[in-house]
C-alpha cells in the first residue's frame, strides 16, 4: 500500500480526509503564504506550494495539499489576526453572501493535479452581542473568515450553495475524483 500524506495541520481537514483515504500520515507544510491573484488562483497556488513542500522530501508518497479562504466583495479573509480582526470579518459577513474557496493539489508518480471548489454561503444578520459571544467561544480564531460552519458558527448560516465540506476546508468529492485519477 502506498504512503499517502496530507500536507496540512488543520484538524478539520484531517477529520474530513479520513473519510476519503483509509490510512494516511500528516506532515504539515511550513511555508510562507503569499497572497496574490484571485481567490481561486490563491488557493490553488497555496495548495500546490504546500504539496510540493512535503513531496520534495517524500517523492514516493502520494501528497495532498489544500488551502481555504473566504472572499466577499473583493475582500479576502484568511484566519483572523486577533479578536478585533475576527469581529471585523464577522460584521462584514453578517447579512451577506460570501464565497469559500478551497484549492486541492495531489502530487504522485511525478504528476501534479490541482483543482478548486467554490461554495456560496449566506449569513443571517448578527448583532454585535452575538458576534462578541461567538468570538468568546474561541472558535473563530483559527478559521478562514472567522467562523466554523460545523460548530457554533453554523447557527448564523442561512444557506449554502455548493459543497458543505468545502466550507469546512476540504471538498471531499473533488479530492476523491482527483485520487481516482491516480488509482488511489
Amino acid at each position: 500500500m502506498r504512503q499517502v500524506i496530507l500536507a496540512s495541520g488543520s484538524p478539520r481537514r484531517q477529520y474530513l480526509f479520513r473519510y476519503v483515504v483509509d490510512s494516511f500520515d500528516v506532515l504539515a507544510a511550513d511555508i510562507e503564504e503569499i497572497a496574490e491573484g484571485t481567490p481561486e488562483e490563491q488557493v490553488k497556488k497555496l495548495s500546490l506550494d504546500k504539496a510540493r513542500h512535503v513531496a520534495w522530501n517524500n517523492p514516493e508518497a502520494v501528497v495532498v495539499g489544500a488551502d481555504t479562504l473566504v472572499a466577499i466583495g473583493g475582500h479576502i479573509f484568511g484566519k483572523p489576526a486577533d479578536e478585533k480582526d475576527a469581529a471585523r470579518m464577522l460584521r462584514k459577513l453578517s447579512g451577506n453572501t460570501h464565497q469559500v474557496y478551497t484549492g486541492v493539489t495531489v502530487i504522485a508518480d511525478g504528476k501534479t493535479l490541482t483543482k478548486s471548489a467554490c461554495t456560496n454561503v449566506t449569513f443571517n444578520d448578527m448583532t454585535d452581542g452575538e458576534i462578541e459571544e461567538y468570538i468568546e467561544t474561541g472558535e473563530p480564531m483559527d478559521k478562514a473568515g472567522a467562523y466554523g460552519i460545523q460548530g457554533y458558527g453554523g447557527k448564523f448560516i442561512q444557506s449554502i450553495d455548493g459543497c458543505y465540506f468545502n466550507v469546512m476546508g476540504l471538498p471531499q468529492s473533488v479530492l476523491y475524483g482527483m485520487l481516482k485519477q491516480f488509482d488511489i
